[in-house]
């Protein structure tokens, strides 16, 4: 089967500052993305449809048939949604009201669903729905599979067996993991060094580390290649992004390559507990929420120094480096930095330079298509400064 997930306008646009680097079908939620999902319940060709400037990385299909399905790559797969796209017709599209779920070929002739969906709508639909998605994948990634006994150093609360241990995990030793609120999985080469407190559902992707005294808390996901220490509690972290020292985070979602100093601190609740209104980037303005919890939304590249103190439902776009005392506007656009004293445009020449200090620390390279996808988010980030 072909299938190419395609971007709405809608989602793409409210789903920003982490949409300008990937795919909408490409942010993590529960253990893996949404594509990993779909491609874990419905094997073929997988394609996306996306913003231009994102298609060198991203592969577009130039051969599109009849059979092609379609799916939107916001809409988290269950089996009977995946029962329904493989039961589409050919020129048949699958509805939920006004919501298309996905079409095989034009999808000229409409078809209603009459089963639950679950999407990824607004930013912060990714925290709220990350303890669902968190065991609905624990069950469909560990089925089967061998897993790792637990040292006699590992304190376990509840039920053995909601513990993965994957077998070529590292170190996973003299730590409290509690499996009664929810399962808790920790991945090919992750490390959880000793003193580390978990309350699931909690995943720990492969290669990450939960260092010394660390606190997590129900509904977090740790990205693959992170490092964490302090208290997290409902996070989301998309990869190769470090909040390795002491300081709070809590319902909260963290692009790729970013960094929290020690000491950095992000309320997600106000002091009156009113709701929180959060910065769309469609609306160009905060926006209400419903929520009475809410924390930060860091696009990929952004850094936060020692100590900083960020508010309650703070937005920062792509590359942004905030340091100093004092608590900086809750919205900031891309590739700025400073303090509470004044802010100013990021050189894109000292931009790139440290992205690839950073991104050689894991091996990586920074390579021209990434270059040119972050030189058109500087584009498009004007509009918001």
């Amino acid at each position: 089967m072909k299938v190419i997930l395609f971007d709405t306008p809608e989602a793409a646009g409210n789903l920003l500052p982490l949409t300008y680097t990937r795919p909408v079908a490409c942010l993590r939620v529960g253990i893996d993305t949404i594509a990993d999902k779909w491609r874990r319940h419905l094997p073929g060709e997988y394609w996306y449809s996306t913003a231009d400037y994102l298609s060198a990385k991203y592969p577009v299909c130039n051969d599109v048939d009849a059979d092609t399905v379609h799916i939107a790559g916001n809409v988290l797969p269950d089996a009977a949604l995946v029962r329904a796209v493989q039961a589409l017709a050919a020129d048949e599209a699958l509805y939920k009201g006004d919501r298309l779920l996905a079409r095989r070929g034009e999808g000229t002739l409409r078809r209603e669903y009459d089963g639950d969906v679950t999407a990824i709508d607004m930013v912060y639909d990714i925290f709220l729905r990350n303890g669902d998605m968190l065991r609905r994948d624990f069950d469909e990634l560990t089925a089967g599979q061998s897993f790792r006994t637990p040292s006699d150093t590992v304190t376990v609360i509840g039920d053995p067996s909601r513990l993965f241990i994957h077998p070529d995990a590292g170190d996973v030793e003299g730590c409290v993991i509690n499996v009664r609120t929810g399962p808790v999985y920790i991945g090919a080469g992750a490390e959880v060094m000793e003193g580390a407190c978990m309350r699931g559902p909690v995943a720990l992707c492969e290669h990450s580390v939960a260092r010394m005294g660390v606190r997590i808390y129900e509904d977090t996901t740790i990205g693959p290649w992170c490092k964490v220490g302090g208290e997290l509690a409902n996070v989301v972290m998309m990869s190769y992004s470090n909040k390795a020292h002491d300081g709070f985070l809590g319902n909260a979602v963290i692009g790729e390559w970013c960094n929290l100093g020690g000491g950095c601190v992000a309320s997600n609740l106000k002091n009156d507990y009113t709701e929180i209104k959060l910065w769309n980037y469609p609306a160009h303005r905060f926006l209400r929420t419903g929520l009475q919890f809410c924390g930060l939304i860091m696009g990929d590249h952004s850094k936060a120094g020692v100590n900083t103190m960020l508010n309650t439902a703070t937005t920062l776009g792509v590359g942004v480096n905030i340091h100093g005392s004092g608590f900086p506007r809750p919205f900031l656009a891309s590739f700025l930095e400073g303090s509470t004293a004044g802010f100013t445009e990021v050189p894109m020449t000292k931009f790139f330079d440290t992205a690839r200090k950073v991104m050689a620390r894991r091996g990586i390279d920074l390579t021209q298509t990434d270059i040119d996808i972050l030189t058109h988010v500087r584009e498009l980030a004007e509009q918001y400064r």
